[in-house]
């Protein structure tokens, strides 16, 4: 069904995007951000698939250009598909928009899907679509907010609308969407982590969750703020990149701190940019392929006798978002403790101490143990007894066949300080896979 813009609609993106993006002059439309819930009225064409009746858990969407050099759109789509199991595939719709106004490199692109991926086409599990030229906003001769050169601002802008037009297209295929780019390589059994996170984060409000740090790729997000987002990235298109408008969206919305999970989901495998064939070495360190084999993590209560800096307390070294402990220098006998809610049995441990951007703030020296024979209330929990299980090597503790070396079922666990040091303790990250929970 071919529905077109009012003239007025089409006025109304051209004036509110000719002004800056400026809180006092758009705090009225800001407000109104709930009134756009509507789909934007524009004609898709489908060149491959089409949408099936049942919504699934997920829809995958990126946008892809005709590249001066290399071309990853193919890869990408297979990564995505290669990277799920038959049961996650399931739950999965891929959406590729060729957003390139060039018609012949849209039907060279849509053979080369059609053949390697039509089985995913006949599934309903992949859609390629186009929007017509004719749907765009004017994108020549439009301000250039940040000095760039006039071909960059249009090739942003017209970013900004093709992701919108994507964003309204795939408003009700699924409950969640999550943006990629047409380079990138996914990690293996990724749906299965974004569902365990998602839900881990039931109860709580979110507006986008983060995969990936780098620009937009890996941002998820609810299927009902899609129509939203379109709406804003088509009000302000030709004001900034559409990674900036993304991070304005969410603060809009009263989500103002980021929520990004470790490890990265989504790495790029391109080392050129769309635009204009630039070099793109952006890499995401946090990035693992093999990435299903994310910690469990057990419920517990977390505690330091460190003198803690600022708001970087004991609880952020043992959560799965991109956040860490922060403590000034320990002394001989220091400690950082966990205490499970439940008895457990262990597979695995991997503790990391600093980062990239503070490599001296690793323990030293450091030990490893896990406890059992638990005394107290629920405040004053801890055990009575405790095994050492090794010593952090170059600020980091790994060990695999846990349950096989602790014969115990484990109540706590503590990273003690076994020298005192100078410099800061930064403990990045506290993983822990459990092999069952004990039934006691």
């Amino acid at each position: 069904m071919e529905m077109t813009p009012s003239e007025g609609d089409k006025q109304l993106i051209r004036e509110t995007a000719t002004h800056q993006l400026n809180p006092e002059r758009y705090a009225h439309t800001y407000k109104d951000l709930s009134n756009f819930s509507g789909s934007i009225n524009i004609s898709y064409r489908y060149l491959a698939g089409t949408p099936l009746p049942r919504k699934r858990y997920l829809t995958i969407g990126l946008s892809s250009v005709k590249r001066k050099k290399g071309n990853y759109l193919l890869e990408t789509i297979k990564s995505i598909f290669e990277q799920s199991s038959y049961e996650e595939l399931k739950e999965i719709t891929v959406v590729v928009q060729l957003a390139d106004f060039d018609s012949g490199w849209c039907e060279g692109m849509v053979q080369d899907i059609s053949q390697k991926f039509a089985h995913h086409i006949i599934a309903g599990r992949l859609i390629v679509i186009h929007v017509p030229e004719e749907f765009y906003p004017i994108l020549d001769g439009l301000k250039r907010n940040y000095n760039d050169p006039e071909d960059r601002v249009k090739f942003r802008s017209k970013q900004n609308v093709d992701y919108a037009f994507l964003l309204n297209f795939c408003a009700n295929l699924s409950d969640y969407y999550v943006m990629l780019e047409d380079d990138v390589r996914c990690s293996k059994n990724f749906l299965t982590t974004v569902k365990k996170v998602i839900t881990s984060r039931e109860g709580s409000y979110w507006v986008t969750l983060e995969f990936s740090k780098l620009g937009y790729i890996g941002k998820l997000y609810h299927s009902h703020d899609l129509p939203r987002l379109a709406h804003f990235l088509l009000m302000f298109y030709q004001e900034m990149p559409c990674d900036w408008l993304l991070i304005h969206f969410r603060g809009l919305l009263a989500q103002k701190e980021v929520i990004r999970f470790k490890p990265s989901l989504f790495q790029h495998m391109g080392y050129y940019s769309s635009y204009k064939g630039a070099e793109n070495k952006l890499k995401d360190d946090d990035f693992e392929e093999e990435s299903f084999d994310i910690p469990d993590n057990p419920p517990a209560n977390l505690h330091t006798n460190m003198n803690v800096f600022e708001n970087y307390e004991a609880s952020k070294a043992y959560s799965s978002i991109d956040e860490y402990f922060w403590g000034k220098p320990p002394s001989t006998g220091d400690f950082y403790g966990i205490v499970f809610e439940k008895p457990i049995k262990i597979s695995k441990i991997k503790v990391v101490t600093g980062t990239e951007d503070r490599q001296n703030d690793i323990l030293r020296h450091g030990a490893l143990e896990v406890g059992e024979k638990i005394v107290g209330s629920k405040i004053g929990r801890k055990c009575t007894t405790y095994l050492r299980l090794g010593e952090f090597k170059n600020g980091n503790f790994e060990m695999t066949d846990v349950e096989h070396k602790v014969l115990f079922d484990i109540n706590c666990m503590r990273i003690l300080v076994t020298k005192s040091q100078k410099e800061w303790l930064i403990i990045r990250s506290i993983s822990i896979w459990t092999s069952q929970t004990s039934s006691q």
